[in-house]
Order: structure tokens, then C-alpha cells, then sequence
């Protein structure tokens, strides 16, 4: 079985409800289907927080239909880079694979005013990430 040339990325945090939710959605966006796209939370909250869906859509982004998932270990296994935000050692470790630790502001329990900083941040990596994949941003 060979292996697929699509790049996999997992993006990790606490509750799967902000920092990872905003990551996956934009490299969604800015990738395509030239990125497998996953997120997942050590310990998932039970909704996506409403100022980060907020925030989202302030710039064209609708995740209001996303759910936070258990982090698996099957989900880093199939990942090439796997992208932390704020879990630490929660997240399993396997041999080969990229990890990234973004160390980034925990929206959670925040207004939408605070988000909106974490957003831009976490868009600014994703650019930066697919630059360094050799993935051009769509526009």
C-alpha cells in the first residue's frame, strides 16, 4: 500500500473548542484538499466556544456545525504534523512524526475582543506552516 503524498495534520488542544478548532479551519480553508485536516481535544468540551465561532465568521469562516473529538492515539499515528496548543504531555509521542507547540492564549471563558488576536495569530502560523509544506495559500 503506498503512502499517500497528502500531507495529514493534527491540530491538539484541552477542549478541541477554540485554538485547535480556528487551526483546522483555516488550514482547511487555505488548503484545500491538499491537506487531511483533523483536531481533537486531551479532555473535549462539550461545544465549540461561541466567541471563537464568532470570531470565525468575522472572517468568512462558519465552524458553528463543528463538534470537539476525543484526542485518539490513532489520530496522531495517521498524522505527519501534529500541532499542540496548550495540552503538553497529553498528547501522545510516536517517532517520525513533526511536532509543533504553539504556545498560544486559551480563548476559553473569553469575548469574542480577546479571540480575535488568537484568530489572526493562528492564521498567521497556518500561513507560515504551508509555506514550509510548499503548499500555496489559496486566496
Amino acid at each position: 500500500m503506498s503512502r499517500s503524498v497528502t500531507p495529514s495534520v493534527l491540530f491538539v488542544c484541552v477542549h478541541n473548542a477554540g485554538r485547535s478548532q480556528m487551526g483546522a479551519a483555516f488550514l482547511t480553508r487555505l488548503a484545500g484538499d491538499r491537506v487531511q485536516v483533523r483536531s481533537a481535544g486531551s479532555a473535549p468540551a462539550d461545544a465549540v466556544n461561541p466567541a471563537v465561532v464568532e470570531a470565525m465568521a468575522e472572517v468568512g469562516i462558519d465552524i458553528s456545525a463543528e463538534a470537539p473529538k476525543v484526542l485518539t492515539v490513532e489520530a496522531v499515528a495517521a498524522s505527519d504534523v501534529v500541532i499542540t496548543m496548550g495540552c503538553g504531555d497529553a498528547c501522545p509521542y510516536f517517532p517520525g512524526k513533526r511536532y509543533l507547540d504553539w504556545q498560544l492564549e486559551d480563548p476559553a471563558g473569553q469575548g469574542v475582543a480577546a479571540v480575535r488576536p488568537i484568530r489572526d495569530e493562528i492564521e498567521r502560523r497556518i500561513r507560515a506552516l504551508l509555506a514550509d509544506l510548499g503548499i500555496a495559500a489559496a486566496a
